[in-house]
C-alpha cells in the first residue's frame, strides 16, 4: 500500500489469511552446542535468502480515491523504489492499503506464506497484473490500446496498476482519479488470471544442519535463478579444517541450481558451529513478496535491476552429547511461531523456552510453536546445556489492515510523498527503464554481508516473518 496511512490511525484486523506454517526469513538460526562452552553472541538480521533492500520512497504515482465505510479520501497511487543492500534497484507496488510504511524501512525478499498473500485466493491475479502492466510494460502507447484506455503516462499507469492490485489484495473499494487510469485499472482488474508465485532468487536448504565431527553435514542445496553463485567457506576454514564440498568431498567454491554442498569437518575438530554464504547477482522474480524487518506494510515486486542475492546456511558439531541445529518458521494458521530443534547428537539435547523446558531425544526432531499476537513484536530465548542461547524477533504480520476510518497521509521530509509509489533509474532486465528521479537513492542499512562464527558461537539472527519452502526455489 502507499505509506501514506498514518500509524496512529484506529486499525481493525480484517479476515484472518490463515497461511501454513512457512520458514522465517531471517530466524534460521544456530547456537553454540552441548560441550562447547559459553559463546559471545553477533545478532545479524538475515534471511531465508535473496534480497534486502531499504525503501525509498514513492516515485511515480498519481491519485486514487478510496471509499471506505461512506466516506471518500483522496490517496497517492503507483510505485514505490528500493535500494539493494549490495547494489541494485526494485519497483514495488503495496499489497497492504491500510499499513502504513516506516521512513527508510528494511526490506526482505519473502515467499507469499509469509504474507497475507499466502492466503489471498487472488494473488496469483496480482502477478498476472504485474506482468500485463506497468512497469513490465513500458510501451505505453501499446499498453494503452490493449486497455483502451485513451493516452497515459507513467503517473497515470502507475496509478491504475496500483489501484487493480488493491481491488485484489485489499478488496478495497478505490478507483483511480484520472480518467484513463481508472480505465487501466478496470480492464487489469477484469482481464486478470490466476498465475503461479515465481520462485525466490536465492535459497539454501535447509537454513541449519548438524552432525558429529568426522563426517560431512548436509546437503544443502541450492535454489536459484541466477547463472551461477559464489559459494564463501567458514570465515576460520583455515583453522578449523571445516571446508565446503560436493558429496564427494571435492571442494565447492561456485554453485548452480540443484548444487548440493557440504561442511566437511575434520574428525579431530572441536565442537563448535560455522556458516557458509552463498551470493549472486541476478533480476529478482516479478512478483516477489518484499516483507519489512519491523512494521511497514507488504509490498509486491514490479521490475528488478540485476541486484545483489544472498543465502547462508550454518552448521552444529560435536564429538558426543546433544547437538542441536535449531530454526524458527511463522504459523498464521496457529497465531505463533514455531521452534524447531532437531538433534543429531547421542543425548537429549534439554532446552528453555519462554519459562519451559522441552527435551529432544537424541535423533529426533521437536517443534514448539509460540503464541504471538497478530502486528505484534516478539523477542524470545532458547537457552539449553554449556551455554547455548539462541535468541529469535520479529514481527508477526500474518493479515492485512482494515480501517473504517480516514486514511490520513504521514509527513515527509523529501519533495514527495514517502509511501504510494516509485519508480527507479538504470533499470535492466525486468525493471523498465522509466527516466531519471530527483530523489537521491539511500544506501540499504541491512548488511548481508556472510556472517561467520567460529567453534561454539552463538548465532542470533533476526527476522520478520516466516514462510515454508513449498517448492524448489523457495
Amino acid at each position: 500500500m502507499f505509506s501514506a496511512i498514518s500509524a496512529s490511525s484506529v486499525r481493525r484486523r480484517g479476515a484472518a489469511r490463515l497461511a501454513a506454517a512457512v520458514i522465517v526469513s531471517g530466524l534460521v538460526a544456530m547456537g553454540s552446542v552441548a560441550g562447547a562452552g559459553a559463546a559471545t553472541a553477533d545478532e545479524v538480521p538475515q534471511h531465508q535468502g535473496g534480497a534486502a533492500a531499504t525503501l525509498d520512497g514513492l516515485k511515480t504515482y498519481d491519485g486514487a480515491v478510496l471509499h471506505n465505510d461512506g466516506k471518500d479520501q483522496q490517496l497517492p497511487a503507483g510505485l514505490f523504489e528500493m535500494t539493494v543492500d549490495g547494489g541494485g534497484k526494485l519497483k514495488t507496488y503495496c499489497i497492504d492499503i491500510h499499513n502504513p510504511t516506516q521512513d527508510q524501512a528494511k526490506y526482505l525478499e519473502t515467499p507469499w506464506d509469509q504474507t497475507s498473500l499466502g492466503a489471498n485466493k487472488n494473488a496469483g491475479k496480482i502477478r498476472w497484473i504485474l506482468e500485463h502492466s506497468y512497469p513490465q510494460i513500458d510501451d505505453l502507447s501499446a499498453l494503452a490500446q490493449s486497455a483502451e484506455t485513451g493516452p497515459l503516462t507513467e503517473k497515470t499507469a502507475a496509478a491504475g496498476t496500483q489501484v487493480a492490485i488493491w481491488r485484489y489484495s485489499d478488496n478495497a473499494d478505490v478507483d483511480a482519479s484520472d480518467p484513463a487510469a481508472e480505465k487501466l485499472a478496470d480492464w487489469l482488474e477484469k482481464s486478470a488470471q490466476d498465475a503461479a508465485e515465481p520462485k525466490a532468487s536465492l535459497t539454501l536448504q535447509p537454513g541449519a544442519v548438524s552432525g558429529k565431527a568426522g563426517e560431512k553435514l548436509g546437503p544443502i542445496t541450492v535454489h536459484t535463478d541466477a547463472a551461477g553463485v559464489t559459494v564463501t567457506p567458514p570465515a576460520d576454514a583455515a583453522a578449523s579444517g571445516v571446508t565446503i564440498t560436493d558429496k564427494d568431498g571435492a571442494p565447492v567454491t561456485t554453485a548452480a541450481n540443484g548444487t548440493q554442498l557440504y561442511f566437511d569437518v575434520p574428525s579431530d575438530a572441536s565442537d563448535g558451529t560455522a556458516s557458509l554464504g552463498v551470493q549472486a547477482t541476478t533480476s529478482v522474480p516479478v512478483g516477489r513478496a518484499f516483507a519489512g524487518v519491523t512494521k511497514s506494510q507488504t509490498q509486491i515486486l514490479a521490475g528488478s535491476s540485476e541486484s545483489t542475492v544472498s543465502a547462508t546456511a550454518t552448521a552444529t558439531w560435536a564429538e558426543q552429547g546433544a547437538i542441536p541445529a535449531v530454526t524458527a518458521q511463522k504459523n498464521c494458521a496457529e497465531g505463533g511461531v514455531d521452534i524447531t530443534a532437531t538433534n543429531k547428537g547421542d543425548e537429549p539435547f534439554v532446552f528453555e523456552l519462554k519459562g519451559t523446558e522441552h527435551s529432544v531425544p537424541a535423533g529426533e526432531s521437536k517443534t514448539v510453536t509460540v503464541p504471538v499476537g497478530e502486528d505484534e513484536a516478539y523477542d524470545f530465548t532458547i537457552t539449553g546445556p554449556a551455554g547455548f542461547t539462541q535468541n529469535f524477533k520479529g514481527v508477526l504480520d500474518c493479515l492485512t489492515t482494515s480501517d473504517s476510518g480516514p486514511v490520513t497521509q504521514q509527513e515527509s521530509s523529501g519533495p514527495l510523498p514517502a509511501s504510494a509509489g516509485g519508480s527507479s533509474t538504470g533499470a535492466t532486465d525486468n525493471l523498465a527503464e522509466t527516466g531519471s528521479s530527483s530523489a537521491t537513492p539511500v544506501i540499504a542499512g541491512i548488511a548481508i554481508a556472510l556472517v561467520v562464527l567460529g567453534g561454539g558461537a552463538v548465532f542470533l539472527l533476526r527476522k520478520k516473518n516466516a514462510a515454508t519452502p513449498s517448492t524448489p526455489g523457495e
